[in-house]
């Protein structure tokens, strides 16, 4: 199944502040990748918020409670050299694929070998933008203003039999 390859293996996020389009790197890291197009493809993202928001790092999203948890994560294929703009999972323990994941508004060069970079943002920057105006709670980092997905279009899916 992890072999399978597609011309356009993207997503499109609608949020409340608009519209994020990925691509997925499902060849370099096929377990990340299937793991999010499956809970895609379920809903599980439709109405989860950005819950937390630091400006000039990253904003991050994928947890339906709202609640940071530190349960999820994915370990699979590591890059380096971040590029602007790249999207990962959250890490916490090697080899297993969680549900949250997060966008950095700028290169983050302490992150490599940290994190599977599974996509990259190639349209919306403009709503990443709108994200990272956001105001936040000092504190937690938490968005004052819930934002959510609204819902997420599977573009092509590798991994759908």
């Amino acid at each position: 199944m992890h072999t399978l390859l597609c011309l356009l293996k993207a997503v499109t996020l609608h949020t409340d502040l608009g519209e994020i389009k990925i691509e997925l790197f499902c060849e370099r890291t096929p377990k990340a990748c299937e793991n999010f197009l499956a809970l895609c493809a379920s809903g599980f993202y439709n109405g989860c918020i950005f819950h937390r928001n630091i400006k000039g790092f990253m904003v991050q999203t994928g947890d339906p409670t709202g609640i940071r948890l530190f349960s999820y994560g994915v370990a699979n294929s590591k890059m380096t050299s971040w590029p602007q703009c790249v999207f990962s999972v959250e890490y916490c323990r090697p080899n297993t694929n969680g549900s949250q994941f997060f966008f950095t508004y700028a290169k983050q060069p302490h992150l490599d070998m940290k994190y599977t970079v599974f996509g990259k943002i190639i349209d919306g920057l403009e709503t990443l933008d709108e994200l990272e105006k956001l105001p936040v709670n000092e504190k937690t980092f938490r968005p004052l203003t819930e934002t959510r997905i609204k819902d997420v279009t599977i573009h092509a899916n590798p991994f759908a039999g």
